[in-house]
């Protein structure tokens, strides 16, 4: 195993796919690396390497993009307000 992969593990996707939705499999892979990193940050945090105001402005910084990313797919939820 490379270091990359280490760092940045990627599971499949184990749902159904149709084949007029392939925008799932982008999302799934986006919503790993930002379970993936909300990890990093939250042990940097715990660890004393980052500040709690550090963090958590990471962390929004990283929702947001993920809420970006459904928005664009076009699979953010209708009475999505946050």
């Amino acid at each position: 195993m490379d270091r990359h992969q280490f760092l940045y593990p990627h599971a499949p996707y184990h749902g159904t796919v149709a084949p007029e939705h392939p925008e799932v499999l982008l999302f799934d892979a986006n919503l790993q690396e930002f379970a993936q990193r909300v990890g990093y940050i939250s042990s940097l945090e715990t660890g004393g390497k980052l500040s709690p105001e550090e963090a958590y402005t990471e962390l929004k910084a990283l929702w947001k993009k993920l809420k970006q990313s459904s928005k664009e797919l076009g699979i953010a939820s209708q009475g999505d307000s946050t």
